[in-house]
């Protein structure tokens, strides 16, 4: 496994050809350009300039040359505010030309759902999003073994199946049992 530091997570999507997947299993982040977002809209207050345009250009780029850029959400129901928000401003993603499925958590056997985060990149290199003991981003491990990518694979074969797209979520959320 190679760690690759946050100045270098762009890499693998500058270079990815094909498909670019990204399997989702927490609910929440700690992302700190989403915190004043977050926070503001956690106490109702109106938002603030969030700027995702360095995020939706790339996408964009890359659909326009031809990758498939996808993900798959697995997330508890009731959402977390975490989750509540993230569905609130993804739109614009969907719209840039990702492809961004939602799997309440309730509805899959545990055992199909993946502990980590991680990246496929043209079905053939996994990226792992590391975060520090705060929950942070840390970097990423970036690995081309054949069993973690055989697996990676098969999880998200797994789970296609069950994932709902944004729009019909959003519009439909799928409430607790």
């Amino acid at each position: 496994m190679e760690f690759r530091g946050l100045d270098d997570w762009i890499r693998p999507f500058l270079e990815c050809r094909r498909s670019a997947f990204h399997m989702e299993v927490r609910d929440s982040y700690l992302e700190p350009s989403e915190s004043e977002a977050l926070r503001r809209f956690l106490n109702d207050e109106p938002p603030p300039e969030y700027d995702k345009s360095d995020w939706i250009q790339l996408i964009q780029d890359m659909t326009d040359r031809g990758v498939g850029v996808s993900r798959i959400r697995v997330v508890t129901v009731p959402h977390s505010g975490y989750q509540r928000w993230l569905l609130s401003v993804t739109g614009e993603n969907v719209e840039a030309g990702e492809d961004i499925r939602y799997i309440p958590r309730h509805t899959v056997p545990p055992e199909i759902v993946p502990s980590d985060d991680w990246w496929l990149f043209d079905e053939r290199i996994v990226v792992f999003n590391l975060s520090d003991a705060d929950g942070r981003p840390a970097g990423t491990g970036t690995t081309t073994d054949p069993g973690i990518v055989t697996y990676c694979r098969e999880a998200k074969a797994k789970l296609w199946p069950f994932a709902i797209p944004y729009r019909d979520y959003y519009e439909r959320p799928v409430t607790a049992r």
